[in-house]
């Protein structure tokens, strides 16, 4: 099965630990629950929410393209049916592209005209007093 951020996909939780829950999303592959995304609010103990073996529905909030990890969340489905309808939901995004690998050579590129600019204004600071 082909999994896509933002959709909504039932699986089996496999284990559980302090910072979140493993569920089986069939096949080979298996997403994290991460703690804060087990339920709106503080969470003390995931145990108070999840078990194994438990039968789950969650949104897909992440898949990593590098290492194929799948970040999952039910406090997204939680405020989807309380507070809005469906078209209207937006929840944080993230992503990663294993083609796009520009790291940190942009900054790289642009930080001695930096330097050069924050020197100058000390030194037009300086002058100035």
């Amino acid at each position: 099965m082909a999994f896509r951020i933002g959709q909504r996909v039932s699986g089996r939780i496999t284990g559980i630990q302090p910072y979140g829950a493993f569920v089986s999303l069939g096949g080979h592959r298996q997403g994290l629950i991460h703690i804060s995304e087990c339920h709106c609010g503080y969470v003390k103990d995931i145990h108070d929410y999840l078990k194994v073996n438990q039968e789950v529905n969650v949104v897909i909030l992440d898949i990593d393209e590098f290492t194929g990890k799948i970040s999952l969340s039910l406090r997204c489905l939680e405020r989807l049916d309380l507070e809005t309808p469906m078209d209207e939901h937006r929840h944080r995004h993230y992503w990663t592209n294993h083609h796009v690998s520009i790291g940190f050579k942009p900054i790289a590129d642009r930080l001695e005209g930096w330097k050069a600019e924050a020197q100058q204004r000390l030194d037009d600071q300086q002058t100035s007093n």
